[in-house]
């Protein structure tokens, strides 16, 4: 056999080997690093009338100081932050003129969903406790 011959039948199964890893999902060594799982932080912003807040901010940065981002609750006060690397986050709710307590190193993990209810007052707000056990997805 010609050394060129080898060559081909070496470079087909190679080419068959990759093509069965991506075919099986088995991760490779040229996978990307978005694939990793991330967290997702969710929760309710309650005003002081303890009701849900339809469009309050909620200010949340990895507890480290990065640049802060901004989610906006839904129709009824929800609001859902994901795609969140593994991390300890702070955050805190906002509208006109009312706040919660800054909620500080609220642990995301990978594949995990964290729950919190961030309480709105008129003199700074006062946090409740977040939920501890990771919520069922």
């Amino acid at each position: 056999m010609r050394r060129s011959q080898r060559a081909l039948i070496v470079g087909i199964t190679l080419l068959c080997g990759m093509l069965v890893t991506m075919l099986l999902g088995v991760p490779a060594v040229f996978s990307s690093p978005q694939s990793k799982a991330r967290g997702t932080l969710s929760g309710v912003v309650l005003g002081p009338n303890g009701k849900p807040v339809a469009n309050a901010v909620v200010t949340y940065q990895s507890a480290g100081g990065d640049t802060p981002h901004v989610v906006r609750t839904d129709a009824h006060g929800r609001f859902s932050i994901v795609k969140l690397r593994r991390d300890n986050y702070d955050l805190r709710a906002s509208t006109r003129g009312i706040y919660s307590n800054w909620e500080k190193n609220v642990m995301v993990r990978s594949g995990q969903l964290k729950s919190v209810t961030l309480r709105l007052s008129a003199t700074g707000g006062d946090v409740t406790k977040i939920d501890r056990k990771p919520a069922r997805q």
